[in-house]
């Protein structure tokens, strides 16, 4: 029998329902499919009944990786390593679909590496992911919403993004103590032009510092007060920062990137 490692953060799906519902979620038949933490593969067969034309999964756990090749043999490629090591650009030739049951621990760098590591020709057609509930929540958020902060505006940038259901925690083995969500990505097309997307987690870091402050101080530390940026974006520095919205954020991020160059 395996057990979860708590310290990778594993917790297997094994609601049936579920497992329907995310391999619903997408056309998968004839597509190059990629799973990052297959964990037992519960999820894997399902991927396999939809006749996908290639599969990749990327497992961590050595003992989990040999249990999937010992149990799906040439049916698909298991890349035995961890996720945040990985440069999936450079796996597949053509654009995949990610299915993903991501580890509590590190959800949000997965996903904050894949968004920064972006260019503007997308390496996948879509994301399929689960995310503890209160992270899916923060990914979700728009602003003026106690949620809203970096993770949202980061997430939203190139990404329009789909909550498709809240998954209770007995859907899973062992048992987690709190909620899940699942969430669908897909590629934004038109997208606010930034340089460096280390500029956007700079701003979105200094503003969010302190969240229930003005954002006086914030702004005055990055533009020195500038009467030209307030003017010309129409800020009022009385508010906080989860009252700015998305495009605020990317505007501020341009007019640094514009003051460095």
């Amino acid at each position: 029998m395996i057990r979860a490692k708590k310290s990778l953060g594993q917790n297997f799906l094994i609601d049936k329902k579920v497992l329907n519902q995310i391999v619903n979620c997408v056309a998968i038949e004839n597509k190059t499919i990629l799973e990052i933490g297959p964990g037992t593969g519960n999820l894997t067969k399902y991927i396999l009944n939809k006749k996908p034309k290639n599969f990749t999964v990327i497992e961590k756990d050595n003992n989990l990786a040999n249990k999937l090749k010992e149990q799906f043999k040439e049916n698909l490629k298991i890349i035995n390593d961890d996720i945040l090591n990985v440069d999936e650009r450079l796996l597949f030739k053509e654009k995949v679909i990610v299915f993903g049951n991501l580890p509590y621990n590190i959800s949000t760098e997965i996903l904050s590496k894949w968004i920064i590591n972006l260019n503007n020709n997308f390496w996948f057609e879509n994301l399929v992911l689960m995310f503890q509930k209160e992270v899916a929540d923060r990914i979700v958020a728009s602003y003026n919403n106690s949620n809203y902060g970096r993770l949202s505006i980061l997430a939203n940038w190139k990404l329009i993004i789909k909550k498709i259901c809240d998954i209770k925690p007995d859907s899973f083995l062992p048992k987690p103590k709190i909620y899940s969500s699942l969430l669908f990505f897909s590629p934004r097309k038109n997208f606010y032009k930034i340089n460096n997307p280390k500029n956007l987690e700079k701003i979105t870091r200094v503003f969010f510092s302190n969240r229930r402050k003005m954002i006086k101080k914030p702004f005055n530390q990055i533009f020195n007060g500038d009467p030209r940026i307030l003017k010309k974006l129409n800020i009022d520095l009385n508010l906080r920062p989860q009252n700015l919205d998305f495009k605020t954020y990317y505007k501020l991020t341009e007019e640094y990137e514009n003051l460095r160059s």
